[in-house]
């Protein structure tokens, strides 16, 4: 099945763009799952639905023409970055319709498959400290983006990236302590 994936991309890759639907249908329950994970802790009300926002993933991928896909992982780890952009987009659309009040809310700091998470965050102060981490440590941002953003494990993440389980662990935890110790500069 990987092979499989990994041909079709290299298909859409050489301009074959009738493969993109093939493509999505193989990955739609992977890409469903990181859109769910994506939404978990949403406000009461919120507008966008994992159906929606992978209907706006799609969107995107159609006119994606300059990616040279490598892989089912550099695929997946490409719609955890177009989720945010368009998760972000969004929560500052909602802002600036109703300023002050339509902030969204996301859990962040406990694990993104977690039930019931307790810590939340603003999902444009979120995007603002992971374009602040990333020009410290990318590699930071990114595994705050695969695994909160794209729903990806320990596991998922690290083949993304290329890094031993332990590293993602590793950057998870700074990281998360990093985008804390920034919240509470915040709001002192």
């Amino acid at each position: 099945m990987s092979s499989d994936v990994t041909q079709i991309l290299l298909d859409v890759t050489k301009g074959n763009r009738e493969r993109v639907d093939e493509l999505l249908k193989i990955l739609h329950s992977d890409l469903k799952a990181a859109a769910s994970s994506a939404l978990r802790g949403e406000r009461a009300g919120h507008t966008l639905h994992p159906t929606a926002l992978l209907n706006e993933v799609y969107l995107q991928f159609i006119n994606q023409t300059r990616v040279d896909w490598k892989n089912r992982s550099h695929f997946c780890a490409v719609a955890s970055t177009l989720m945010r952009r368009i998760l972000v987009d969004h929560a500052r659309e909602k802002n600036a319709q109703k300023r002050g009040g339509g902030a969204v809310i996301q859990p962040l700091l406990s694990d993104p498959i977690a039930e019931d998470p307790t810590d939340e965050l603003d999902l444009v102060a979120l995007d603002g400290l992971l374009t602040e981490l990333a020009e410290l440590n990318d590699r930071h941002a990114r595994v705050i983006e695969l695994r909160f953003f794209g729903g990806m494990s320990i596991e998922e993440t690290a083949h993304v990236l290329d890094v031993s389980a332990w590293t993602v662990k590793n950057d998870w935890r700074t990281a998360r302590a990093w985008l804390l110790a920034q919240l509470d500069g915040d709001q002192q």
